[in-house]
């Protein structure tokens, strides 16, 4: 069997930098095991299966090690192969997922994805996570993720999680975010858990950050970068119980799998 695979950076305008992900085209579903063989080969933070449904799609996310509910840039990287590869004639598309119904728009060569909020809440901060970070943050919260806020950009440049410590938190993922010195705000992203170390890009994330900075800033239409060693830049906003985030993509690589 053959299937189509490309690799697409996410989140930015140029190869190298953004978030790789993985997108393979289905026309129907192969078994579980054999899309995580496929993620775990692939040995991207996330690999994007899609099968057409009517006229839309069915769209899951696998990481080397685990399917997840929900996936920003592997998104954003299946609708750039839809609307730029595959041609697909209109300006919107829509994708069955865990996560419930996700539209993404394209506008020249912006993408725009329409995501649930998650808006975090006040936890108790586990003796793991603070041990894990080893610098004392302003403030704790949670949605899916732990959300850690510090003080400025600096601090999250220079954080180096003990990655083993981060595994044995209840949660898929930790982000930490401070007010950003040229955007609104910056984050990083940690999700040893299902694989996934440091995520270059995470729109996910952005699901808990968006509602979190523009309650802070007041405002509802923020700048953001994620600031790994790749880099990201994502163009938001709060829209209620939603959030609206924006990005570029391009293509890096186009080939088949043989299984």
């Amino acid at each position: 069997m053959k299937l189509k695979l490309y690799q697409i950076d996410a989140f930015t305008d140029r190869v190298f930098s953004g978030n790789p992900a993985a997108v393979c085209p289905l026309t129907e579903w192969l078994d579980d095991q054999t899309l995580l063989a496929i993620a775990a080969e692939n040995n991207l933070s996330e690999t994007a299966f899609f099968v057409p449904q009517e006229e839309n799609f069915h769209l899951r996310w696998f990481t080397p090690k685990a399917e997840v509910d929900l996936c920003g840039h592997a998104t954003l990287a299946t609708a750039f192969v839809i609307f730029d590869i595959l041609k697909l004639a209109r300006q919107h598309v829509s994708f069955q997922t865990k996560s419930g119904i996700l539209t993404v728009t394209k506008e020249n060569a912006l993408f725009t994805m329409d995501f649930p909020s998650r808006e975090p809440l006040p936890c108790p901060v586990p003796r793991d996570l603070l041990g894990s970070l080893k610098i004392k943050p302003v403030e704790v919260l949670k949605s899916r993720d732990f959300l850690v806020l510090f003080e400025n950009e600096k601090i999250i440049r220079q954080l180096s999680p003990d990655m083993a410590l981060l595994m044995n938190l209840d949660a898929l993922g930790v982000i930490v975010t401070a007010p950003g010195e040229k955007v609104d705000f910056v984050s990083r992203f940690f999700a040893p858990k299902v694989g996934v170390p440091e995520d270059p890009v995470t729109g996910s994330a952005h699901s808990t950050l968006i509602p979190y900075w523009a309650k802070k800033l007041r405002k509802t239409k923020l700048h953001a970068h994620q600031i790994s060693k790749r880099g990201g830049e994502l163009f938001c906003e709060l829209r209620g119980d939603r959030v609206k985030i924006s990005g570029k993509a391009v293509k890096y690589l186009e080939g088949e799998i043989f299984i």
